[in-house]
């Protein structure tokens, strides 16, 4: 009987645990429906989900696939391991790529960055395999990563097989995977350089492609500066749309569309309902101090500041409520050595008597441990100062 009692109660704490990290829509579900098989809103800032429908089934999203390729490459453009400037011979296997491309010569060299502008406003075949060789050293290898890259965002129900989105056996996604991956490139601001291109012309390329984007929404929706399309007869039409008003930025993701038209008006159903609906609170911003003069104990320098080491964001309800009270609770004994981010408390957020937020206060430096001479120094220096 005991036994059976202690299952009971870890399950209760473990579902607990679940439900507790969960970032759960603020609201019930709006009064409208999206005309595709899956869609998801998020806003970008928390997280949070406020409108989904069908988003964990697993669906072919074409050339949202490209997602994940362009956020392999500018990671890799951050991790100093490829240069925007470095160029990348055409292989036979990159040109060979069918479906939109900017066709592109087995021999020709292009720059990474000629590469990613042709794959962020014209989806190209071709320069997504012509990167994914770069990088991966081969297709393969690229692809791999990318499977890897997906398990560590939490995309538990996605699986590529290409580095273009191409129709492939077992080559899946769902709208609420793809929402994470597109919420991590956003991540990287050298995007926006080329996702607002409207009309380019892909100069270096031996056939000087004309460019223009496949994301009609850059144009015509009010902040719109992303993200991705994709088409094939096998995924519909698909979207993965962001827009940024004020401080407010949202994700809007449709799966499986009818048509072309359709993808983009019921994305921006979805976004004008969240832009009407829902605001961003900016509490706190990183490395802002929330405790200033904090001693430190047998340290080389005697007090520190402590800060926070990340945004505090809240998404609320228009019309709601944007205080949020802070109270600091500082460790009993704040001792040296410390490294800056080192934990030397807590910050707990509440509005009215609920509390939304608990989060680590750090130190903003290094203390070293001061020495027999840092204190003969101290010493000398009170006695001057007398």
């Amino acid at each position: 009987m005991r036994k059976y009692i202690g299952t009971c109660i870890t399950l209760i704490l473990i579902i607990l645990f679940v439900l507790s990290n969960i970032n759960v829509a603020l609201a019930t579900q709006p009064p409208f429906d999206i005309q595709a098989k899956s869609a998801i809103l998020m806003d970008y800032e928390t997280g949070t989900i406020l409108y989904e429908k069908n988003p964990q089934e697993k669906l072919p999203v074409a050339s949202l696939a490209k997602i994940m390729t362009i956020l392999l490459a500018l990671e890799a453009v951050d991790e100093e391991k490829i240069s925007l400037e470095e160029t990348v011979q055409i292989s036979e296997h990159a040109s060979s790529m069918g479906g939109s491309q900017v066709f592109l010569h087995a021999g020709e060299t292009l720059t990474v960055e000629a590469l990613l502008k042709a794959i962020v406003v014209a989806s190209g075949n071709d320069a997504s395999v012509a990167i994914a060789e770069k990088i991966g050293g081969t297709h393969e290898a690229f692809v791999a990563r990318m499977n890897e890259r997906a398990k560590e965002l939490g995309m538990m129900n996605t699986h590529f097989v290409n580095a273009t989105g191409l129709p492939a056996e077992n080559n899946y996604s769902t709208a609420y995977d793809v929402a994470l991956m597109s919420r991590e490139l956003l991540n990287h601001p050298l995007f926006f350089r080329w996702s607002t291109i409207w009309v380019d012309t892909l100069e270096e390329s031996r056939n000087k492609t004309e460019l223009t984007n496949t994301n009609r929404l850059i144009r015509f929706y009010d902040g719109a500066d992303g993200l991705k399309t994709g088409s094939t007869q096998e995924a519909g039409y698909c979207l993965s749309a962001t827009a940024k008003r004020g401080n407010m930025r949202l994700l809007s993701i449709v799966l499986g569309a009818p048509s072309s038209k359709i993808r983009f008006s019921e994305s921006s159903k979805m976004m004008d309902f969240g832009f009407a609906n829902y605001e961003v609170v900016s509490v706190l911003k990183k490395d802002q101090v929330v405790k200033d003069n904090v001693y430190v104990s047998g340290g080389k320098e005697e007090f520190i500041d402590g800060v926070v080491s990340q945004n505090v964001s809240f998404l609320i309800k228009t019309g709601e409520s944007r205080d949020f009270d802070k109270e600091v609770l500082l460790e009993e004994k704040i001792e040296a050595p410390l490294k800056k981010g080192d934990k030397i408390g807590t910050l707990t957020i509440t509005q009215g008597d609920k509390v939304v937020q608990n989060l680590d206060i750090v130190s903003d430096r290094d203390v070293l441990r001061a020495n027999v001479f840092d204190y003969f120094k101290k010493i000398f220096s009170n006695w001057i100062r007398k």
